[in-house]
């Protein structure tokens, strides 16, 4: 499994709950272009629409070899996921007040796949608490490594 893009945007934003992977309904340049990397996931974000999800957003470049034929860099892709993980998402995010994150998009077995997440938003202070402690344990870190 290779990680293409990555939304990095997401992990500060949100608290990750809960990840699914989901398939991704591609035309032919847009894999390849993937494979390339052309794959940008910064402002993109997820809503279900008559039991479907859909990714909208995700911005996916043109392929270099491609002619007239090639597809609308940041058109709407339909998400595949089981019928049980479309409802538990729907549910979270009206009841719950969950939102559905990209996190990011990767290759598995030549398939391009996209991974979700129920998340929770963070607040100014939820941030700042965050990085916080991770330059605590930075600084632990260093002073261990120093020691031997």
């Amino acid at each position: 499994m290779s990680v293409v893009a990555k939304n990095r945007k997401a992990y500060h934003d949100y608290f990750i709950e809960e990840e699914f992977e989901a398939g991704l309904v591609l035309v032919g340049t847009e894999i390849k272009s993937i494979r390339q990397g052309h794959v940008q996931l910064k402002d993109a974000f997820i809503s279900i629409v008559n039991g479907e999800t859909w990714i909208k957003g995700m911005h996916i470049g043109h392929y270099d070899q491609g002619n007239r034929f090639n597809h609308d860099e940041t058109r709407e892709r339909k998400l595949l996921l089981n019928r049980h993980e479309i409802e538990k998402l729907n549910k979270a995010q009206t009841l719950k007040g969950y939102t559905i994150v990209p996190l990011d998009v990767h290759l598995y077995r030549g398939r391009a796949k996209l991974k979700i997440a129920l998340a929770k938003g963070k607040h100014l202070y939820d941030k700042r608490q965050v990085e916080k402690e991770r330059s605590i344990k930075r600084e632990i870190q260093k002073s261990l490594k120093g020691q031997y």
